[in-house]
């Protein structure tokens, strides 16, 4: 039976997974990459290397996160939270999620991780979500 998920059921949705499908716009087109995220404090924290999503991200910060899951054959549900792209500066801040990050992705590559030294190269950024959307066929 197909139904629209309330607040509190997309925020668990949310909360359960850790893989979604995150869109922005880059050169005036529709951008849509996978990518890890923790739900944290209403809102969807990320880690990324500078590339196409940062510099997109940093021209327009109007995004989304979708995410989906099937649970069976005939059964899914799937969700979209809106909001707005914003990096995080603040060294406390940074290194609270950064720790919080390999702990919920312990197999992060060897660029990203804190043993490397290089973590100054890893953008942290949250999407302060504004909206969501969500639905299922249950």
């Amino acid at each position: 039976m197909f139904k629209h998920l309330s607040d509190v059921e997309a925020r668990e949705f949310l909360s359960e997974e850790q893989i979604g499908q995150l869109g922005c716009i880059k050169a005036g087109f529709p951008y849509v990459i996978p990518i890890n995220y923790i739900f944290h404090d209403g809102n969807l924290y990320f880690h990324s290397l500078a590339g196409d999503k940062i510099e997109a991200l940093r021209q327009n910060p109007n995004a989304c996160l979708q995410v989906h899951k099937n649970l069976d054959e005939y059964r899914w549900r799937s969700m979209i939270a809106f909001g707005k792209y914003e990096e995080i500066t603040d060294a406390d801040e940074r290194a609270w999620f950064m720790r919080r990050i390999l702990v919920c992705f312990p197999h992060l590559t060897p660029v990203e991780s804190l043993a490397t030294g290089r973590e100054s190269l890893v953008v942290i950024f949250r999407l302060r979500v504004t909206k969501l959307t969500g639905v299922a066929e249950e």
